[in-house]
């Protein structure tokens, strides 16, 4: 194994024989950096290659291991190294302490080269095993993801046979307008995406349609109207009910797309903003699909006509601030449009979402700030507070700030 695939330990202690013990107990297997106070141990926790872990002295002159922990697991690029205290103090409540803000472990003083080495190994093994198993979940998680927005666009595709003999790219138009008027309205980029994917669900239900009825091409009689009326509830009933995030949302999509902001629409007369957002979306975009898209009972209409109806469908069918986002998104809807049209086949995975684009304001998920860190007294009697002589939290800040640049 070569020196840079060796596990990196950092070593923190005032005393500078003790130092020296420890890389020379440890040297052997491992490449081990020495640090003799706070202010040192920051910078050398956040230099690149970070420590694989932390020996950490509690009882150091004017900063406790204490307060030098709390600053490292306060900060993202170091709150996942593991620290092992060193204490030469066998007090219980200082140990639990130590461990209740993120201490992994505690050796004893005088150090026992043989058990050092012992402890080293098994919190090192531990970390590796945990990796390990974190990305084998973020790996599964890929698959499984990939695996529903599949079924998703198969179920999809199955309920564009059974209404139209002609498939074409319905899917993927569906999936891109939803994307595209999301961002314009100024969701979170994550719902965005998930509006993408849930779309080509909304009208699932008609799976419980008759396809004759679908197929018509002369005006349903009342009684046929009122089975087409009823594939907004099937298709909640086909999608049922989740704890998934996406698969609510294809359920609400589903059930609500045929609502009107004017409380005209069905199955359950919703009014205004008692629609779900994702219902008020899909309408539009369930609309502008179907009237641009040639189907049985009527030719396709030219964009900019179907687009002026829906725009003066305003305040009446559709939300009226949701129109706006609409009339921002159309360029692009009409790029979308001409590139899967329907005599192109089946084209997938084009993005046509605006480059330039910027972030709604708070669209992006907030980052959580660094906590700062107040000192405790390290020792196992009760003393007066005291101020820490190096604010390490700020050293921490500092030195996370150099670090991300």
């Amino acid at each position: 194994m070569s020196a840079k695939q060796r596990p990196r330990i950092l070593a923190v202690d005032d005393a500078t024989d003790l130092l020296a013990l420890m890389a020379k107990a440890l040297g052997p297997d491992y490449e081990v950096d020495t640090a003799a106070d706070p202010g040192t141990a920051i910078e050398k926790a956040f230099a690149d290659p970070h420590p694989d872990l932390i020996l950490l002295d509690i009882e150091m002159p004017e900063v406790s291991g204490f307060e030098v922990c709390r600053a490292l697991k306060g900060e993202a690029l170091t709150a996942d190294i593991p620290v092992i205290f060193l204490t030469g103090k066998a007090d219980a409540q200082a140990q639990v302490e130590g461990l209740q803000m993120g201490a992994v472990d505690y050796v004893m003083k005088p150090i026992n080269a043989a058990v050092l080495r012992t402890r080293v190994r098994m919190h090192l093994a531990l970390k590796n095993q945990r990796q390990e198993l974190e990305r084998m979940v973020a790996e599964r998680t890929v698959q499984l993801e990939h695996t529903r927005a599949e079924l998703i666009k198969r179920l999809s595709r199955a309920m564009e046979f059974h209404e139209s003999a002609a498939v074409g790219n319905r899917v993927v138009r569906l999936g891109h307008y939803a994307k595209l008027l999301a961002q314009a309205a100024g969701v979170k980029p994550e719902i965005a995406e998930m509006m993408m994917k849930a779309a080509p669900l909304h009208d699932v239900g008609k799976l419980g349609v008759p396809a004759e009825i679908l197929r018509k091409n002369e005006k349903l009689s009342a009684p046929d109207w009122e089975r087409v009326k009823r594939h907004p509830t099937l298709g909640a009933e086909i999608i049922g009910e989740h704890d998934d995030p996406l698969l609510k949302l294809a359920r609400q999509l589903a059930l609500t797309h045929h609502e009107h902001w004017d409380g005209s629409g069905y199955p359950q007369g919703l009014k205004g903003e008692a629609i779900p957002w994702g219902g008020r979306a899909m309408a539009i975009i369930d609309a502008f699909e179907s009237m641009t898209t040639t189907q049985f009972f009527r030719d396709a209409m030219p964009v900019d006509q179907a687009s002026a109806e829906i725009v003066a469908a305003a305040g009446k069918k559709f939300d009226p601030k949701l129109i706006e986002a609409f009339k921002k998104a159309l360029p692009v809807m009409k790029k979308v449009r001409e590139s899967y049209s329907d005599a192109l086949g089946d084209m997938v995975n084009l993005d046509f979402a605006p480059k330039a684009q910027a972030p709604a304001p708070g669209a992006a998920p907030a980052a959580a700030a660094a906590a700062t860190a107040r000192a405790k007294p390290a020792a196992a009697k009760p003393a007066p507070p005291r101020k820490p002589a190096v604010d390490v939290a700020a050293l921490a800040r500092a030195a996370a700030a150099k670090a991300k640049k």
